[in-house]
This record gives structure tokens, C-alpha cells and sequence, in this order.
């Protein structure tokens, strides 16, 4: 017997404490416990991924392109590197001067043989 205890010390004190907690507290507060770790397990993930998704979209909605020479910067500057064209006057000229039927692709379709 003494050989048992200890071997199997944390087995002994794990259901040493779960004897002491389910009459306690009851078996129902036991099981929303682990049933709340657990949902936090996979929670966590969750949020983390939104997290990252949030952090892409601000990132992707700073870049600029010159539309004179193509560069891409992260619109931390108000000119362009390679070029130097105000990138801000050119930003707002294009969202707001271009009609949508300007910016759409026209599309043919076309029979492969």
C-alpha cells in the first residue's frame, strides 16, 4: 500500500479534490467548470483569428499606389517615393472623379474548342 501512494501521488490528490469539491459544491457546479474551460479553449483561437483579421484590414486599408509611376506605400508619406506626386490629391481625385461604369471590365466569353 505504501508502494501505491507513492506512485500514484497525483492520482490520489486529484480525486482526493474532486471528492471534496462535488459534495461541496455539487456535481453541477463541477461540470459547468469544465465544461467553461473548455469553451474557453476554443474561444481563445476564435479571438485571436478576429484579432488578426482586424489587424490585416487595417493594415490593407493604409496602402496607397501612385497611380503615376505605380509605387505602393504604406501612406505614412504624403508623396510618392519614387515619383513625387502628392499622393493624397491623387487618392481623393480618383475615389471621387471615377464613375462606376469607368472602373467595371467588360467580359466576352468565348467557346473553347
Amino acid at each position: 500500500m505504501n508502494y501505491f501512494l507513492k506512485v500514484n501521488k497525483n492520482l490520489l490528490n486529484y480525486s482526493l479534490i474532486i471528492l471534496i469539491v462535488i459534495p461541496i459544491f455539487g456535481f453541477n457546479f463541477f461540470v459547468s467548470f469544465l465544461g467553461n474551460i473548455i469553451l474557453l479553449l476554443f474561444l481563445i483561437p476564435l479571438l485571436l483569428l478576429l484579432l488578426v483579421f482586424i489587424g490585416f484590414s487595417s493594415y490593407k486599408s493604409k496602402i496607397n499606389t501612385c497611380s503615376n509611376c505605380g509605387a505602393i506605400s504604406l501612406g505614412l508619406s504624403e508623396t510618392c517615393i519614387s515619383c513625387g506626386a502628392d499622393l493624397v490629391n491623387i487618392s481623393k481625385k480618383n475615389q471621387l472623379d471615377k464613375k462606376a461604369s469607368e472602373s467595371t471590365i467588360d467580359v466576352k466569353a468565348e467557346e473553347i474548342k
